[in-house]
């Protein structure tokens, strides 16, 4: 197994490791909750990068060892109905376990035994479910360094991690895999990577710095050096016994309470969260040339999503009108003097936890289906207020009887502590607001109309709402 040691394979070299995984990976990949190229037929593979981990060649005959393998993969998909060059390739984090034989207790990982190459007649699963690799992966956490391609990094104002703690897989629904450790740390996977720094630990980096204590520090993360600089993994504190705003706020709904005293907490952390990131990372001031890149690219996202959701159709006149009034705004004195700077760029309900009376926000990466640089981009606060504007709304719609005034008191109430702490109202910018709320609302159609339709209702309400005469 020299080819997987510390190849650094470019993306159109073929590589025979990868020819005899494809087939099981045409199949097991697009099955993955992660898989973001879904509704796309597959139609290649190439090898960005390998390592071995754990050498595969303890798998040999009589060993009982697994091996450990790290892949970065370019998946080739075609655009049904397209006649041009296809789209860009996504490139995913693979971890894949490798052993002669599978116990029992691993079958619900399994990806298959290649009939091929260098890896044939061997048993390839999923390596983030075998506690032995797991291990194995926060040991290279702890001992910082290089790796072949990958190198790993610890915080040097972190405190040192302990050896021996036991991993569990989150379930819930995620863009990537997360890996809680001894429930002590918590290990975010990346799973479809792109080159540059990723938010989700630049970002609470740039709060540590700022002396913000809402998001947890860094403790250590693994990246890839080589050919491309991507983001691989970030370890941070888990907050144990913690409860996510999400939850609080459906239990409070069944209940029958407001929420509004939490909904006042989270608008002022949010303002901190906001006041701390502009206070480390470059600002700009929004004038009418981004003004009208942004208004542009919420229009363009509007009739791509169209597209894939023809019931978005009927709406778009009136939805349109508010990415106008949005251009409109930069090109009045009245769009002047707007701060556009970092922000979390995915925030609801479930990336809050709250801890006795203390609130933190958590999971950076911003929304996983944009571009990363696009997520990189400085943007107007009103982006993220939005977001957890539109989250409310959310949890208003899973209670029957619909509450709508119970969503109205949330996001009254948080807009208020908002501008508590930040001395500017979201809503005296109700042009800012709506743009962004659209914005939100038309991303949540196309998000459940491909992996949730069930859900599809909840954003189309909001839809009707704002495409509203007035």
């Amino acid at each position: 197994m020299s080819e997987a040691a510390a190849t650094r394979t470019p993306v159109a070299r073929p590589s025979p490791l990868l020819t005899s995984l494809a087939p099981l990976l045409r199949s097991w990949l697009p099955d993955r909750r992660w898989f973001a190229g879904k509704g796309r037929p597959v139609t290649g593979f190439s090898l960005v990068s390998a390592a071995e981990l754990l050498p595969v060649a303890g798998t040999g005959p009589g060993a009982e060892g697994p091996g450990l393998l790290h892949l970065l993969v370019a998946v080739h998909q075609d655009e049904p109905g397209a006649t041009g060059p296809g789209r860009p390739a996504d490139c995913y984090q693979l971890l894949l376990g490798v052993r002669r034989t599978l116990p029992p207790r691993l079958a619900p990982a399994l990806i298959g035994r290649p009939a091929t190459g260098p890896l044939a007649g061997r048993t390839v699963y999923e390596g983030l479910r075998d506690p032995r690799l797991t291990e194995l992966l926060l040991e290279r956490l702890r001992t910082p360094g290089p790796h072949g391609p990958l190198r790993f990094a610890r915080s040097a104002g972190a405190p040192a991690v302990p050896g021996g703690l036991p991993a569990r897989p989150l379930d819930a629904e995620q863009s990537n895999t997360s890996l809680v450790y001894g429930d002590a740390y918590i290990l975010k996977v990346l799973r479809r990577v792109e080159p540059g720094p990723h938010p989700d630990l630049e970002l609470p980096l740039a709060l540590a710095r700022a002396g913000c204590d809402r998001v947890p520090l860094p403790v250590a993360w693994y990246e890839s050096a080589d050919p491309h600089p991507y983001t691989l993994g970030v370890l941070q504190p888990y907050l144990s016994g913690s409860r996510d705003g999400w939850q609080l706020a459906l239990e409070a709904l069944a209940a029958g309470r407001p929420f509004t005293g939490e909904a006042r907490a989270l608008g002022r952390v949010t303002a901190e969260v906001h006041a701390a990131l502009a206070a480390e990372l470059p600002t700009v001031t929004l004038g009418p040339a981004l003004t009208t890149r942004l208004a542009a690219g919420m229009s363009s996202r509007l009739d791509e999503a169209a597209l894939a959701v023809p019931a978005l159709l009927p709406y778009l006149p009136r939805l349109r009108t508010a990415f106008d009034a949005l251009a409109a705004l930069g090109r009045s004195t009245a769009g002047t003097g707007h701060r556009v700077q970092r922000v979390h760029g995915d925030l609801h309900l479930g990336q809050t936890l709250r801890s006795g009376a203390y609130w933190s926000v958590i999971d950076f990466e911003g929304e996983p289906a944009r571009p990363l640089a696009e997520r990189r981009t400085p943007q107007p606060p009103v982006r993220d207020i939005a977001g957890m504007l539109r989250s409310f709304d959310y949890a208003a719609r899973t209670h029957r009887p619909w509450n709508p005034s119970w969503a109205d008191g949330c996001r009254a109430a948080y807009c208020e502590g908002y501008a508590e702490v930040s001395g500017r109202d979201p809503r005296a910018e109700p042009a800012l607001l709506r743009a962004y709320e659209t914005d939100k609302a038309v991303y949540e159609v196309v998000y459940e109309a491909r992996h949730r339709p069930d859900w599809l209702p909840v954003p189309m309400a909001a839809i009707d709402r704002l495409a509203a005469p007035g």
